[in-house]
């Protein structure tokens, strides 16, 4: 703070101009540079010698000017079963902005790392990337960022032909690094009206990508960057396209060009993208209507006198919007030339990273702008109609949006009426912007929505748990209190059995509670790699005693006379069942470690680690689909055998409650979730939450609850208890009443 102080009376003494000697007499080579204090270069009155030499009161201009030179360095690369180094190369680059590497560097999310070029004491250097261990990116990737880095003239062509000819899905890789291309097109100064086909190809090709890579992409704000380049670049092009010399502009099966000259409107279309150019100066057109024609969509020109309700009347209607007249030439005194409509039928570029979303949109996104207009605010609003994707399936609130680049909102929009049950909406905006309908996600109807259904799943799935918690440890409490029941071979198998499933259940249901999750790091691999293995390591142990127990009761039901177990069969069983599930546990964790780590886990609901990939496939799904089966077909044989020989109708409830012991016993409920394992349907998914959850439940009724032998035992208890409770209770004021006699009797003696 003195220092501070100091600095602002240097600079008021020199700016004075006071004739008097100063107090503490300062010159250049006494005060630091600028550079040296760039960590402060928003201060004002800050006193610095410049780069020309010359006393400077704010260090800001300094460090925002000059260059790092192009640099080649050496970084770690790791791929799936090696690692090398390799020398890659930033070029030169402006101070505070970041550089493209050379050779593609991912991160473990699959972003792309960048290299800043930062000032650190008083030096225009690079950023440090000593500690950073890089991913080999696919051959697509690499090539789209080979194109980033080199920015050749014709680089939208070489990227549309490489997003043609390549079969590949994009990656959130792929997806920034052409928000990187589109970001060094825009800031070339020329526009050319040739590339439109391909921008247009390109956009649509990013349109169709799946939603988990957009959402990573999204944070790191590679399709906000996208979107909004992709939009300033084409509002541009009005005034080259209206020119009858456009035709050099080719058709292909993605891309469609239009020209209406006649008429002032060009149209640009892909599958899921159309872009209107309009010159309302030609034949008063100012809007556009598109509306479903059969399996495709089709369009209508709009004039500044078509009236609202003629509009909204457009049989199939989808998107529609126009300039009043009035409206028109409000803006034309202020500068608009034309107009531009884009419609998106898809909103995956609008990509929100709010952890909680409030509203959804329903309809198609249209955009709307007017090149000349310097202020987005409109003096009248401007009506525009969207198609309610949900008006056959809610009757709750919703309402027109817009989107700005975080979320949507509604600020500045009304929806003409409150019935958002009407197919057809109109809305008014007096701003531009992009628009869309939106339901609120907790208001939409989700008989079978996706997040309604992992909730409905998540809550069956915990109280099956708890219940089969609750389950094991009242057999765990049975076995300790009755010698007669823990001493049994049985039991002592049974025991292994659920020992081993109530770790699963207890070491699942603490890991899958979100504020758990939270606090655990899902980046560390270490810790990641550790709890996955483990949780595959205790449900193979499950598996294999189930394996064995199933074994035991073919041998029990099956194969009743001449079946001598070996001396030590349990010590035997436990060694194999808790020691073989190592095998392909290791395995994973030293061939696949990476398959631990989840690969979805920018997701707002954060991800267990569990073994994905092959490390799911060939770890998990393979042994206990083998295990699964054959149990299956062993509880299958058990209970063929078991009706021939003693069906009667005194004991089919028997035979019944034996096939559903031994259902649950052996695990064949695992078949729903193998089921559910490859979309043979959502139904399996709910029965699998619905059985094996309920495992532990499920043997404590037959063992504790069914059994006779427990029955009585645990009665003999209770009663025994109460017996020695009410003989106490007796006993105490007798005891009273004899010491009282005694004493007396003591007492009469005496005298």
């Amino acid at each position: 703070m003195l220092l501070f102080l100091w600095w602002i009376a240097g600079y008021i003494i020199l700016v004075s101009g006071s004739t008097d000697p100063p107090l503490y007499p300062l010159d250049a080579q006494n005060v630091a540079k600028c550079l040296d204090y760039c960590h402060l270069k928003n201060l004002r009155f800050l006193l610095c010698v410049d780069a020309d030499g010359q006393l400077s009161h704010n260090p800001y201009k300094d460090c925002n000017r000059g260059f790092c030179k192009a640099e080649d360095f050496e970084l770690e690369y790791e791929s799936d079963d090696s690692s090398e180094t390799r020398t890659n190369r930033v070029e030169k680059t402006r101070v505070g902005q970041k550089a493209v590497l050379r050779d593609l560097c991912l991160n473990e999310r699959g972003i792309p790392i960048r290299r800043r070029c930062q000032i650190r004491n008083g030096k225009r250097v690079w950023q440090s990337l000593d500690h950073i261990t890089c991913r080999s990116a696919p051959e697509l990737s690499s090539s789209i960022n080979l194109l980033a880095v080199k920015s050749p003239p014709d680089m939208i062509s070489q990227l549309s032909n490489l997003l043609t000819q390549s079969q590949a899905k994009l990656v959130a890789a792929d997806v920034f690094s052409i928000s990187e291309i589109f970001d060094s097109l825009v800031k070339k100064r020329e526009r050319n009206a040739e590339v439109v086909g391909d921008l247009m190809k390109i956009c649509q090709k990013v349109m169709t990508t799946d939603n988990e890579t957009l959402r990573i992409s999204a944070d790191v704000n590679a399709t906000n960057s996208l979107l909004s380049n992709f939009e300033n670049y084409l509002d541009e092009l009005g005034s080259q396209l209206f020119q009858r010399n456009t035709s050099v502009i080719q058709n292909s099966t993605e891309f469609k060009f239009h020209t209406y000259f006649d008429m002032g409107v060009v149209v640009l279309k892909t599958n899921e993208l159309s872009v209107f150019f309009v010159d309302p100066e030609v034949k008063n057109i100012t809007g556009m209507a598109i509306f479903s024609n059969g399996n495709s969509s089709d369009f209508k020109s709009l004039h500044s006198y078509d009236k609202v309700d003629d509009v909204r009347a457009i049989e199939n209607l989808e998107t529609a919007v126009f300039l009043p007249e009035k409206l028109w030439k409000k803006l034309k005194k202020k500068g608009a030339t034309y107009l531009v409509f884009k419609v998106y039928t898809r909103d995956a570029l609008f990509v929100e990273t709010a952890e909680e979303i409030q509203r959804r949109p329903t309809s198609n996104v249209i955009s709307i702008t007017i090149p000349g207009l310097l202020d987005n605010h409109l003096p009248e609003r401007l009506p525009f109609f969207l198609r309610n994707g949900k008006a056959n399936q809610t009757q709750y609130e919703g309402g027109c949006g817009y989107w700005n680049y975080q979320t949507w909102l509604s600020d500045g929009i009304s929806t003409n009426g409150s019935d958002s049950s009407h197919p057809v909406i109109l809305c008014l905006a007096d701003h531009l912007t992009q628009f869309t309908f939106l339901l609120g996600v907790s208001k939409m109807q989700t008989s079978f929505d996706s997040y309604e259904d992992d909730r409905t799943l998540d809550i069956i799935t915990n109280v099956g748990l708890t219940l089969s918690l609750l389950g094991l440890f009242a057999i765990f409490l049975t076995a300790a209190v009755f010698k007669s029941f823990r001493s049994l071979a049985s039991t002592k198998i049974l025991l292994n059995l659920c020992a081993a499933l109530f770790l699963q259940l207890l070491f699942f249901l603490i890991l899958s509670q979100s504020k758990f999750l939270e606090l655990f790091d899902q980046s560390d691999s270490e810790k990641c790699t550790l709890i996955g293995a483990m949780m595959q390591y205790l449900l193979l142990v499950v598996f294999s005693w189930m394996f064995i127990i199933g074994f035991l009761q073919y041998q029990r039901y099956v194969r009743v006379i001449g079946v001598n177990h070996p001396r030590h069969y349990i010590l035997i069983s436990a060694v194999v069942a808790w020691t073989l599930p190592l095998m392909p546990t290791l395995l994973v964790v030293f061939l696949e470690p990476d398959s631990y780590r989840p690969s979805n886990s920018s997701l707002d609901t954060p991800i267990i680690c569990y073994p994905s990939g092959y490390g799911l496939s060939l770890g998990v799904i393979l042994p206990i689909g083998l295990i699964t089966v054959a149990n299956a077909m062993l509880v299958g044989y058990i209970t063929w055998s078991v009706y021939k020989a003693l069906f009667t109708r005194d004991l089919v409830l028997k035979q019944l409650g034996l096939f559903v012991l031994l259902f649950f016993l052996l695990g064949i409920t695992w078949i729903f979730g193998l089921c559910s394992y490859f979309d043979f349907g959502r139904i399996f998914a709910y029965l699998f939450c619905l059985t094996a959850t309920l495992q532990g439940f499920v043997l404590f009724l037959f063992f504790i609850v069914f059994n006779k032998e427990n029955q009585r035992a645990w009665l003999g208890l209770c009663c025994n208890l109460r017996q020695k409770r009410d003989q106490e209770t007796i006993e105490m004021p007798t005891d009273s009443i004899l010491k009282r006699s005694s004493q007396s009797s003591a007492h009469s003696t005496s005298k």
